[in-house]
């Protein structure tokens, strides 16, 4: 999917803008994260929404193949599951680990080797819809570090692993054969 727009016309560079928000319909999710991991270089991902794309898992695949990335965490609504077990194998194979929950929120949460931490609050979910989407930017560690507590306590607590789901039924489909 092309960008509309420059992302540099959108953006500065982290290092020179700590705290900063757009309005547009020019970029999406996948740009962002691709936008950071150019600055940040190998880091590990969290990123949660309330439902996701086959077009969102296509960017992701060529953008892991592109841009390294340890390990890619995604949290997604129970209540998109439908649409989730429609993906299911896609997503186990560009996700390392997925989760359902209660979730709503869009929040993108990039950590660096280097140990350079970028959070990302945004309104759009893992789609594309040709829309004027918000987010706010900040590589404030304490923002990141609240953010990423919260992520964290949701998986560990309150949510479902559905990467465990997953094997467990190709385990079970092996055994029946």
């Amino acid at each position: 999917m092309k960008r509309t727009a420059s992302i540099s016309e959108i953006l500065r560079p982290l290092k020179d803008a700590p705290f900063q928000a757009y309005l547009s319909n020019a970029v999406q999710v996948a740009d962002i994260l691709e936008w950071i991991l150019e600055q940040t270089g190998t880091a590990e991902v969290w990123q949660t929404s309330f439902s996701i794309s086959e077009e969102f898992l296509r960017r992701l695949f060529f953008l892991k193949k592109k841009r390294p990335i340890s390990r890619f965490n995604l949290l997604l609504d129970h209540k998109a599951t439908n649409k989730t077990v429609k993906l299911w194998s896609f997503i186990v194979q560009v996700v390392d680990r997925t989760f359902l929950a209660d979730n709503h929120s869009k929040v993108l949460l990039v950590r660096s080797g280097r140990g350079d931490t970028v959070a990302v609050v945004t309104s759009q979910n893992l789609t594309r819809g040709n829309r004027a989407e918000s987010a706010f930017i900040s590589t404030s560690p304490e923002i990141f570090a609240n953010l990423h507590a919260s992520v964290l306590d949701i998986i560990e607590n309150h949510s479902v692993p559905l990467n465990d789901l997953y094997n467990q039924r190709l385990d079970t489909a092996n055994e029946l054969r």
